[in-house]
């Protein structure tokens, strides 16, 4: 074989192009996969899927290329709607078939939560829940609001250590709770219910002052 000079070598953008292109083949066959063609009679291996029902798209039938072009030419999406429900496809397709509400109704879920468009909502990203571990609820999201409906609190930074002080859940939300817990506490620590004597004079610092901004906080009820 004659050796080529260096020379003679095309080093252009084009040339090196046309060295990499490689026809494309993408025909949406799964030549990996052996199975018999669907179609009544045929026995030709099925390399291609198409989908089994509207109800059922993630189910697939599999035929030869000519059944898989009949089949489709065929199947029908809307086969079996009625006026009815093809009016409301098209008013969900609208509004890419999300959940909508009223302006101002704001969304409804389960008591306590926030709705994604759907429960299933992971099933649009390619997942598959064979075990029901995720479940219908699974991208329902507390959001601002609690088990009870009501809005969500959020203590500050000094009242949590004001709740940890009298050692009272964060959970209390009544003042009264708050402070029958207080002057239980300054029953136990003040001198003048001790004798004259302090058992404990930091505690009772640290209570007396979670106290003041327990009592001036707007996160607890009268």
């Amino acid at each position: 074989m004659a050796s080529r000079s260096p020379l003679e070598y095309d080093v252009s953008a084009a040339a090196d192009k046309a060295r990499r292109q490689r026809p494309r083949r993408v025909s949406g066959a799964f030549e990996a996969v052996e199975r018999h063609c669907e179609w009544p009679g045929c026995r030709d291996r099925a390399a291609y899927r198409a989908p089994h029902s509207p109800e059922r798209l993630n189910d697939y039938r599999w035929f030869c290329l000519d059944h898989v072009r009949q089949y489709n030419a065929s199947w029908n999406y809307f086969a079996g709607y009625d006026e009815k429900d093809m009016d409301a496809q098209m008013r969900a397709d609208r509004v890419w078939e999300r959940q909508t509400w009223s302006l101002g109704q704001g969304p409804h879920a389960p008591r306590g939560m926030h709705p994604h468009a759907e429960g299933n909502a992971w099933a649009r990203w390619g997942f598959s829940d064979p075990f029901e571990v995720l479940g219908e609820a699974a991208t329902l999201n507390p959001g601002e609001t609690a088990n009870d409906g009501r809005p969500r609190r959020r203590l500050t930074r000094d009242e949590q250590r004001a709740m940890d002080a009298l050692s009272l859940p964060h959970q209390v939300e009544t003042r009264l709770e708050v402070r029958g817990r207080y002057r239980e506490l300054v029953k136990d620590l003040h001198p003048d219910m001790n004798g004259g004597q302090n058992p404990d004079p930091e505690r009772l610092a640290l209570v007396l002052k979670a106290w003041q901004i327990l009592r001036k906080s707007r996160n607890f009820t009268d």
